[in-house]
């Protein structure tokens, strides 16, 4: 399909998206890698009146580390995120997480910040940074705010970002522990019927599809903190979740599939 007419703007810094934000209020969208909102525009899912280019904003795309985190611009691809040394070394699910996303048309487009604004749960990426324990760093016409992971996602595609606001920064502990993600798909490429990212031996552990956002397990988190052993708590990985349901699967189905692939990453991740 041809999505709806619309307006196209080129924003040249961070300032020049948020006040084109403030401008055009919700009628507005930011357009960075495209993988995401030019499919929804296309199904008519998501018809913004203005378009606001951002791809061209180079101080958004960087890897660094700062103060006991990683500090990861909002433009970086995640083709670079997949292949940087101090990603694979200080956080490396991360990295691994990113060489899941798509194939490679689209890990060399898309953006970590892109994909966390998109909020879809059934994403690889932002289910690793709510693992990771990370933080979204985002900016408005009032200037930044620090938004932990576990507080960003809202409802299916919704986040607490403002309609004037842009995320210009994701922050990732470094020095966890223990890691896995396991995801399972009927294809190569295909969206996780299921899946699960392990973290800091399981100190936080995250589910992809099984309900409107991107779930943290907590009660699976919980048994393991009160010692608990991989088997036990991944049996509770499904608490609290809503799993949809659709042509791939039923709820009951991708509740089994997040206890065992619960189970899996946390003795992958050497939790006993």
């Amino acid at each position: 399909m041809i999505p709806a007419a619309f307006d196209y703007k080129v924003a040249d810094s961070a300032e020049a998206a948020i006040a084109m934000l403030g401008e055009y209020g919700d009628e507005a969208k930011l357009l960075a890698g495209g993988h995401s909102l030019i499919p929804m525009m296309k199904f008519r899912l998501a018809a913004p009146t203005v378009l606001v280019d951002i791809a061209r904003i180079d101080d958004l795309s960087y890897i660094r580390q700062e103060n006991g985190h990683l500090a990861i611009g909002a433009m970086t691809r995640h083709t670079a995120v997949e292949h940087s040394d101090l990603v694979k070394a200080e956080a490396p699910m991360l990295a691994h997480v990113a060489s899941l996303v798509g194939d490679p048309s689209v890990r060399h487009r898309g953006t970590l910040g892109g994909t966390l604004a998109h909020s879809d749960p059934a994403s690889d990426l932002p289910a690793a940074v709510l693992a990771l324990g990370g933080t979204i760093v985002a900016q408005g016409p009032n200037g930044t705010r620090e938004i932990a992971t576990a507080d960003f996602f809202t409802g299916f595609f919704e986040s607490v970002l403002a309609d004037d606001e842009m995320i210009t920064e994701v922050r990732i502990p470094t020095g966890t522990g223990g890691w896995n993600y396991q995801k399972f798909n009927r294809r190569a490429q295909d969206w996780a019927i299921v899946g699960v990212g392990v973290a800091d031996g399981g100190k936080g552990i995250s589910l992809v599809n099984m309900g409107s956002t991107p779930l943290r397990a907590t009660a699976a988190e919980e048994a393991l903190a009160g010692g608990a052993s991989a088997a036990e708590a991944a049996e509770l990985a499904a608490e609290g979740a809503s799993p949809m349901e659709d042509t791939n699967a039923d709820a009951a189905y991708r509740t089994h599939l997040a206890k065992v692939l619960t189970r899996r990453a946390l003795e992958a991740a050497g939790v006993a």
